[in-house]
């Protein structure tokens, strides 16, 4: 199976006893995630969890809410 571009397989990590996993030094650096860095966890039932980097997420929040406002005021002018 060839992975698309963009997207990654790093491995599996253990879960240690206090919940605590390792995130791969290769998906550290693609992702340039460091020390003191605030991660957010996501879940869906079906899906499962997912990591991103917190300012990422607000970002792309940020980016939704403001194409959501020209929307609307776009639709406004009519």
């Amino acid at each position: 199976m060839e992975i698309p571009k963009g997207h990654y397989i790093f491995g599996t990590v253990k879960v240690g006893e206090r919940g605590q996993i390792i995130i791969p030094k290769e998906a550290r650096d693609v992702f340039d995630i460091r020390a003191g860095d605030m991660l957010i966890v996501l879940g869906d039932e079906k899906w499962g969890i997912a990591v991103t980097k917190a300012d990422v997420l607000k970002e792309h929040a940020e980016e939704v809410f403001r194409k959501i406002g020209e929307e609307k005021h776009s639709d406004d002018g009519k």
